[in-house]
């Protein structure tokens, strides 16, 4: 198999020199992206799924199961409060969309997929979608 690899002139003159040059600075004011990060276990048939989405409302949350693909999509929103005379000096809460999505193993039945969100963390329960049961051909 054929490996492909981003040549950089500069690595093998000045190896430390140039590295991470156009890399953003952490801290920087570039606003802030939230992660979903996920823990996904099978057990009995069926996948469990945990995402960690803080500062998200329930009602903001959209799953799509499409075969053996799962979507989580979440639109984070930030309620601005502020008071006459009063001036921001550094916000770091992030607001706007975040998504992810993966792949299990086998199909899943949408059917008997089940959700539940509690203190910042969706649980997906998905069932797998039982395989057909094998049929016997004639032969004429």
């Amino acid at each position: 198999m054929t490996r492909l690899s981003l040549y950089d002139p500069f690595a093998e003159v000045f190896p430390e020199l140039f590295r991470g040059i156009m890399t953003p600075v952490a801290g920087a004011s570039r606003p802030q992206t939230v992660d979903i990060k996920i823990d996904v276990t099978e057990r009995n048939g069926e996948y469990k799924v945990m995402a960690e989405m803080p500062g998200v409302r329930k009602e903001d949350i959209q799953v799509q199961i499409d075969g053996n693909r799962v979507a989580i999509s979440a639109e984070v929103k930030q309620e601005s409060e502020h008071k006459e005379g009063e001036r921001v000096l550094r916000t770091e809460r992030y607001y706007g969309a975040v998504a992810r999505s993966f792949q299990l193993s086998s199909e899943l039945d949408d059917e008997k997929a089940e959700a539940k969100f509690e203190n910042g963390v969706l649980t997906l329960t998905l069932p797998k979608k039982s395989a057909p049961a094998a049929r016997r051909v004639t032969i004429n």
